[in-house]
């Protein structure tokens, strides 16, 4: 299994690796998996790390294209070629652009390739703005077709890159296998938990309204700040609970904030473990996803389905491959608009409580570990019958 990112730290992609290598362990498969410098080792069953040579001066890698992942992946290359030539391998599984060096791996070691495409290669160059112009993105999109024709089959995190896979190669094997299983590791929180929480962070009995994930551009935190003076004007007794961020994107969001005049509206807590997650949407009463680019599914919105608790969501499709009317308020990519989904729901409780229950009803039925289970092996026994 090829890697192509710090494995592990606690963001979308080593989520994946992680629980897509578990359950292929827990299948009584065996895994190499071959990644980066960076990151934490973790015991799974079966399964061996395999990491490129120390780079002293590459202390992390960026979310999204960058030189430094160029870099590291020409090591990638060399090291997959060394461990193909004395290993016994049956397959060949990779994550993200790693799929252009599976298929050439595939090729000239006569193995099937499993391709595990979390976003399309050139919507990514083009969302991060990563040499954003017509010969990169024509490049890029050439590497993503070559990847999905030479693959054996591909798994697609959301609907709408199985499509992507559909337009390329119609008779593709494809699954959609949506990023779910950490969402078994929430708990219920007691109320104990629940005040040490509130008091840790500085709260007293405000509403709040909370965010999760990385403070990247696309995710929206402009849009959300924005939004903040329209709910105020309604419902000052508001706190926005912001959870993550590096410490430069939060000190840049920070200074939008003070700017706005906003500071004793908005909490930051800076990076917590995934484990906190619980705790933050207990003592919440709305879920924030402002997201306004990219077509992949937020791996919060699992999360937050699975919390009971009410979402406001931009109207786009990186939301609404997931969500809908039934299970979430949906609003424009706009301030005015964001914030008139917030009010709508501190407005009427009752409202917020139903969509929750439906969110809840949503992630048990279509969403489960069992489902992520047995698509998973779907797609491996369909390789068995290719070997």
């Amino acid at each position: 299994m090829i890697a192509p990112e710090p494995f592990f730290q606690p963001r979308g992609t080593p989520f994946s690796v992680y629980h897509r290598t578990k359950a292929l362990a827990g299948f009584g498969h065996e895994i190499d998996i071959l990644t980066y410098h960076l990151g934490e080792d973790l015991e799974i069953p079966n399964t061996n790390i395999y990491r490129v040579r120390n780079m002293p001066f590459i202390r992390q890698v960026i979310i999204g294209p960058s030189f430094k992942k160029f870099f590291l992946n020409i090591l990638i290359l060399f090291k997959g070629l060394s461990l193909l030539k004395r290993g016994d391998y049956d397959c060949i599984h990779a994550h993200e652009e790693a799929g252009f060096f599976a298929v050439f791996y595939g090729k000239l070691f006569c193995l099937p390739v499993v391709y595990d495409m979390h976003s399309s290669i050139p919507e990514q160059i083009e969302n991060f703005s990563f040499f954003k112009n017509p010969i990169t993105v024509g490049l890029t999109s050439w590497m993503e077709k070559r990847i999905i024709k030479n693959s054996e089959a591909v798994i697609g995190i959301c609907p709408h890159l199985i499509e992507i896979v559909g337009s390329i190669d119609e008779q593709k094997k494809a699954v959609c296998i949506e990023n779910t299983p950490m969402v078994e590791d929430l708990k219920a929180v007691d109320d104990n938990k629940k005040e040490a929480l509130r008091r840790e962070i500085g709260l007293a009995d405000e509403k709040v309204a909370l965010y999760t994930g990385t403070f990247e551009r696309y995710q929206g935190m402009d849009l959300l700040i924005d939004s903040i003076p329209y709910v105020i004007k309604e419902f000052p007794d508001v706190k926005f609970v912001l959870v993550g961020g590096k410490d430069w994107q939060v000190e840049d969001v920070k200074k939008a904030v003070k700017e706005k005049k906003m500071v004793k509206y908005v909490i930051f807590t800076g990076l917590r473990p995934f484990e906190d997650m619980d705790g933050f949407m207990a003592i919440s009463d709305i879920l924030l996803s402002p997201r306004k680019k990219g077509t992949n599914t937020p791996l919060k919105l699992y999360s937050y389905l699975k919390s009971g608790k009410p979402i406001v969501a931009t109207d786009l499709l990186t939301h609404t491959q997931v969500l809908n009317n039934e299970v979430a308020v949906l609003t424009d990519p706009k301030p005015s608009a964001f914030a008139s989904g917030i009010v709508k729901l501190l407005k009427d409780p009752s409202l917020g409580q139903t969509l929750g229950k439906a969110g809840q009803k949503l992630m048990e039925k279509d969403y489960s570990y069992e489902k992520f289970l047995e698509k998973t092996k779907q797609v491996y026994d369909y390789i068995a019958t290719k070997a």
